[in-house]
């Protein structure tokens, strides 16, 4: 995982979706005020994305300071070839775990709301996913962006550890 610089964001072209908009009431003695909060995720489909949330007096106001959020929280996610993930990972925020599986070629994205529109707006085309816990959307996008970007592919742990990609792939010769 790595956040994108200024010049870096102002290249990419994004694609916005809206996973909610919800009207919030506030009651005080005379009367209610009405307000409205969404919560938008932006991605390139290309390893990119990042979400937003934001709140106003009218919905598209909300909209639209979500979406200049998430364009602010862009983050780099390693995909690889075939659309898929490197490895398994699980991640969990607040009440919310996920849980994301790489799959073989065809097998499409199974996950379920929120969890989707972030894989989608990845641009992963073949994962698996599970979704315990809360089913709070917020969370639930935090603990998918928290998973994926855990995700480290051979090439960054063979650069990390300073050892080639061969022998990372062999395993250890040493049996202890």
């Amino acid at each position: 995982m790595t956040v994108l610089k200024k010049n870096e964001k102002i290249k990419l072209e994004l694609k916005e979706k809206l996973v909610m908009v919800n009207r919030v009431c506030k009651v005080t003695k005379g009367r209610r005020y009405f307000s409205f909060t969404a919560l938008v995720i932006k991605g390139d489909e290309n390893g990119v994305v990042g979400y937003g949330f934001g709140k106003a007096k009218e919905a598209q106001d909300a909209i639209y300071k979500a979406g200049e959020k998430a364009k602010k929280k862009l983050l780099k996610i390693n995909i690889i070839k075939g659309g898929t993930i490197p490895h398994e990972q699980e991640a969990k925020y607040c009440g919310a775990r996920v849980f994301i599986c790489p799959a073989s070629e065809g097998t499409g994205i199974i996950a379920g709301g929120a969890v989707r529109s972030v894989l989608e707006a990845v641009g992963l085309t073949n994962v698996l996913s599970k979704s315990k816990g809360s089913s709070n959307k917020i969370n639930c996008i935090k603990a998918t962006i928290l998973a994926l970007s855990k995700l480290r592919t051979v090439n960054t742990i063979a650069l990390e550890r300073g050892i080639s990609i061969r022998k990372i792939l062999k395993g250890s010769d040493n049996n202890y």
